[in-house]
């Protein structure tokens, strides 16, 4: 995945991008991240559920939802994480955005984007059910968690992919958090801070962290086995993150910095270190998909972290491939 990054100033990230527009009562925003020469791209997602009237709103006539588009070329590859901070001021927040992302454009299900209980998080929601689960977001007849609890390994809300091993939580930590780290690497965030001897078992498993904090630096990958390849990543040691949960990972990675950056992969996989890490000796960690479908986990075995960063990394294999489903001693083999 590519993001445009700069290093400095990661705090006021979001105060670069532009504001969503005031909303009317009841509207939900349904925001463009796909940009070509400036103009947005929607592909055949407008069609698939309405016309738009001149003021860009689709009234979804059956569940009586009003969903205003917008548009800004400053949020090319915009995530989900992002757009609560970019809501505008003073109004009230409605249960959920919609995002065109670049899997909506290219015939994937949009996605419904939290913006009150763990904003950020996302669902997958198909284009001919996205009418029914706004009308009961709205309506209060059905709440984000609920989306979440029945999302199947693909992220999607009620689809037939399999219904994941360990589903994604949906407790949250009652608090927002500071933005993480930028860079491209894979970020090994601890959320638990009980257990220093663990943490530090932890980091020397993947070759150790350097004076940055970088995992496996020197370590060259020797062998065609994808489970030998060494871990590289970005280790968070900071106890503002403690407590953070898979649902507000999205919200704290940082934005797109708008046109004055080149553009630098970015990272393409979160490991959280929390509670059930540190409980037993080798215990697991919990994998989180920052922009798919942000905020969807699994539990991963130590052994299988570096496997899936690479392959993410290099797009050979899609996070659900991770996603345990069935009788989950089967992908502890």
């Amino acid at each position: 995945m590519v993001r445009q990054t700069c290093p400095e100033d990661v705090e006021d990230r979001h105060m670069a991008l532009p504001a969503i527009p005031q909303l009317s009562p009841g509207e939900i925003p349904w925001v463009c991240a796909c940009y070509e020469a400036g103009e947005a791209r929607w592909g055949e997602q407008l069609d698939a559920v309405g016309v738009r009237d001149e003021d860009g709103v689709l009234t979804l006539t059956a569940a009586g939802v009003r969903l205003r588009t917008v548009e800004h070329p400053a949020w090319e590859r915009l995530s989900a994480g992002n757009i609560p901070a970019l809501l505008p001021a003073g109004g009230a927040v409605p249960p959920a955005a919609v995002l065109a992302d670049i899997p909506a454009l290219y015939g994937g299900e949009p996605l419904v984007v939290d913006l009150r209980k763990a904003p950020g998080r996302g669902v997958r929601v198909p284009g001919d059910r996205l009418g029914e689960v706004l009308a009961g977001l709205l309506d209060g007849t059905l709440d984000f968690d609920d989306l979440v609890r029945g999302m199947d390994m693909y992220g999607r809300y009620e689809g037939d992919g399999g219904r994941p091993a360990f589903p994604t939580p949906t407790a949250a930590a009652p608090r927002a958090f500071p933005l993480l780290p930028v860079g491209e690497e894979t970020l090994l965030v601890r959320t638990c801070f009980d257990d220093e001897d663990g943490w530090r078992a932890l980091l020397a498993e993947f070759g150790g962290a350097d004076g940055e904090g970088r995992v496996g630096v020197g370590l060259e990958w020797e062998t065609d086995d994808m489970d030998d390849f060494p871990l590289y990543a970005l280790s968070v040691d900071d106890r503002r993150f403690e407590g953070l949960c898979p649902g507000q990972v999205p919200a704290a990675l940082p934005p797109l910095e708008p046109g004055t950056c080149e553009e630098v992969e970015s990272t393409c996989l979160v490991l959280l270190a929390d509670a059930g890490t540190f409980a037993e000796p080798g215990g697991p960690l919990v994998a989180v998909d920052p922009f798919d479908t942000p905020g969807l986990s699994t539990v991963v075995p130590r052994r299988v972290a570096a496997g899936m960063a690479c392959n993410l990394g290099i797009s050979n294999m899609d996070f659900s491939d991770f996603v345990a489903t069935g009788d989950p001693a089967d992908f502890w083999l």
